[in-house]
């Protein structure tokens, strides 16, 4: 399944809540299937900067796809980091660091947030591509 199918899904399962409080829910929900880091990638240098609560991300590159992984200590940014793992992970790594994020404003997600969550969104987003970019590099060796 592509990024933008991927997008659509989360765009689709969002639009069946009417409440923000159900939308929530739903991402709290999210939240519990993501995918966990090993607890020894749980490191500084795994933490994202710019985000209120912790985040841990590692990703690594398997059968030319990234593959990422991640824990937070807030169930709200659990399931952040859930959706954008559902949406780029198990992706080539071009295909992650050319991806619109347009799905989130689609969802409502960002206007939702506290600011220091967007920002915190955001940092994410960028963390994620940054991965990508630097798998792509090396594929291209």
């Amino acid at each position: 399944m592509s990024i933008s199918e991927r997008q659509q899904e989360i765009v689709d399962e969002f639009s069946l809540f009417d409440d923000w409080m159900d939308k929530y829910q739903h991402l709290i929900e999210m939240g519990k299937t993501l995918p966990l880091i090993s607890p020894s990638e749980k490191t500084d240098d795994k933490l994202i900067k710019g985000c209120q609560s912790k985040v841990w991300l590692h990703a690594q590159l398997t059968d030319n796809e990234v593959v990422f992984t991640a824990d937070s200590d807030a169930v709200i940014t659990k399931g952040i980091i859930a959706i954008l793992i559902r949406v780029f992970s198990k992706q080539p790594p071009e295909a992650v660091v050319k991806a619109k994020t347009d799905f989130i404003d689609e969802i409502g997600l960002k206007e939702h947030l506290s600011p220091t969550r967007a920002n915190g969104l955001v940092s994410m987003i960028k963390q994620m591509k940054l991965y990508a970019l630097a798998f792509e590099t090396q594929l291209n060796e």
